[in-house]
């Protein structure tokens, strides 16, 4: 009864910024529970090599080349799937981009409205677009990834754009959760900590900021990417069912403390 909540065969599932990190690791956990998924990603090439990795996996996801803040690319893409598979089930909205260690009174326009763009906008786009269809068929899950970031303040990098793109992403969530909960959709979130990707490689040649990070986590260490995915399978399956506008703190205990 309980594993057969996690399957999630004839599903079709979209992730964004699906070409590596923890995008491809939450395609990979979305292909082995059955589902067909879609990379969803602006870099042709980054899609490409990630498929490559998932086929020598004998897994054999889709591609599609798509910026999130394109807005009518996105629902483009979103029409398109829909008309091809009949159907789309769930979409990760995992998409997004840090640009850290930039103090506030020197963020430019350009550098905060990019990371806005990103993380908030190009997130709801794909949540409306695909939002529509689902709510058509009165059934789907969608998965943002937010952050620790938008509970806490990180140090020592300075990051108020990042933190505060993360904080809405949290909000929409549950905006989002309690419109469409009566119609079949749920909304949920994970929060990640300091994962290892290469959106975290800087830390590493800084021993000063890497040290703070692993200071200000009781486990002591960085998460690795599928444990991120892991939440993300929960969350798209039916084994969260009950769950909606949830965000799941998937943080070592980084907001404990």
């Amino acid at each position: 009864m309980y594993l057969k909540k996690f399957d999630l065969t004839s599903r079709v599932a979209v992730v964004t910024g699906g070409g590596q990190g923890i995008g491809l690791a939450c395609v990979e956990a979305l292909c082995e529970a059955g589902a067909h998924v879609v990379i969803a990603d602006f870099d042709q090439a980054v899609a490409e090599k990630g498929k490559a990795a998932m086929a020598a996996k004998g897994y054999t996801p889709e591609i599609v080349i798509m910026d999130v803040t394109n807005s009518s690319r996105v629902t483009e893409v979103a029409d398109e799937l829909v008309a091809r598979h009949g159907h789309v089930d769930i979409i990760v909205n995992n998409a997004g981009i840090a640009r850290s260690e930039t103090p506030a009174e020197t963020v430019t326009d350009e550098h905060w409205l990019n990371v806005i763009d990103v993380n908030l906008n190009g997130l709801f786009w794909c949540c409306r677009a695909f939002g529509r269809h689902m709510l058509e068929h009165k059934s789907g899950s969608i998965v943002n990834i937010g952050s620790m970031s938008g509970f806490i303040v990180n140090k020592p990098q300075e990051q108020s754009y990042y933190n505060a793109s993360k904080a809405a992403v949290h909000h929409l969530t549950k905006s989002l959760a309690t419109e469409w909960a009566s119609r079949g959709v749920r909304v949920n979130a994970v929060a990640p900590t300091y994962i290892n990707t290469p959106l975290t490689a800087f830390a590493k040649t800084n021993a000063t900021m890497f040290n703070t990070w692993m200071e200000m986590t009781p486990m002591g260490r960085m998460g690795e990417v599928d444990e991120i995915a892991s939440v993300v399978l929960f969350l798209a399956s039916d084994a969260s069912s009950l769950l909606t506008g949830s965000i799941v703190q998937a943080d070592g205990g980084y907001t404990c403390w």
